[in-house]
């Protein structure tokens, strides 16, 4: 969008109120609703975030439906989606983006025009986060934990961003297998394979790797701990977590110990954010901006 019709558009929204929220678990201390209010107030938007926390509720994902009709009927403009639905709320929308479709998992539905449109955004808020944070490191042998909905769209990042060789460990052995089947289509060029166990085949897979991702709920101030023996680290690796509560986690603390690099997942947070925003308004955010704001909500 160039800079006068941006203006336009600006000029246009501006006049516009939008009322969106973030359907999860256990979501009490999200950033989302602040960066959003504050990036909204900027563009000069009524802009109102609400969390909607299936615990607080006492809640579970079986809710979901409910959930979606009641922020329809209230005039909601739109959702983001987190951990435990992202994979859940797609049979409940009426349209995919060519992302969240090959993807497998939602992060952020528009209600427009009397449907539901799911997006992902988590991917490419990954992808820019980590080219500003490590952006000369070896994508030549990469491990990832994770093949949940969080998982699909970081590893189907680092494949875009040109990773060679990437295996995949997950709780559930056969998510992990069938994620890394769909990623080997999807990018043939790549070596894309799922280890069969989180124990001897993860301990081989990480001696080789360049990179670590992390891509599961373990670390989050509500799931304290370490995804991983730490003995499994060493300095040859980079780090990178998607978990940004606390923003150094357990894992990045042991990382950092052994002299590895290490990227925090406050840029996938700050930059998922920006594209939603995006979607949700048709407007531009300031990327610079909602991450000085995003580092000043972490120092409080």
């Amino acid at each position: 969008m160039n800079e006068q019709a941006n203006e336009q558009a600006n000029t246009q929204a501006s006049a516009k109120s939008f009322l969106v929220g973030l359907i999860g678990a256990g979501i009490g201390g999200s950033l989302s609703p602040a960066m959003h209010e504050e990036e909204g107030s900027k563009l000069g938007l009524h802009y109102v975030y609400r969390r909607i926390d299936l615990e607080a509720l006492k809640l579970d994902i079986t809710a979901l439906p409910d959930l979606l009709v009641a922020a329809e009927r209230m005039g909601y403009n739109g959702l983001n989606i987190t951990y435990p639905c992202k994979q859940a709320v797609i049979p409940l929308l009426d349209e995919l983006s060519d992302d969240a479709r090959a993807l497998g998992a939602v992060n952020t539905v528009l209600f427009k025009d009397g449907k539901r449109i799911g997006h992902n955004t988590d991917w490419s808020g990954f992808a820019r986060a980590f080219q500003r944070g490590l952006p000369d490191v070896s994508l030549e042998r990469l491990v990832q934990l994770g093949a949940g909905g969080a998982g699909a769209a970081v590893a189907h990042a680092a494949l875009t961003m040109g990773a060679q060789t990437l295996t995949l460990f997950d709780v559930d052995p056969a998510r992990a297998a069938s994620l890394a089947a769909e990623l080997q289509k999807r990018f043939p060029a790549s070596t894309v394979t799922a280890g069969s166990s989180l124990t001897e085949s993860l301990h081989e897979s990480l001696v080789a790797a360049n990179g670590l991702i992390h891509a599961t709920p373990t670390g989050m101030a509500k799931l304290p701990g370490l995804p991983l023996p730490v003995e499994l680290l060493h300095r040859g690796l980079w780090v990178a977590d998607i978990v940004y509560f606390p923003i150094r986690t357990a894992l990045l603390q042991a990382a950092e110990a052994l002299g590895c690099r290490t990227l925090s997942g406050g840029g996938m947070a700050v930059y998922q954010a920006v594209d939603a925003m995006r979607i949700f308004t048709g407007l531009e955010p300031d990327a610079e901006r909602v991450y000085t704001h995003f580092q000043s909500l972490l120092q409080r």
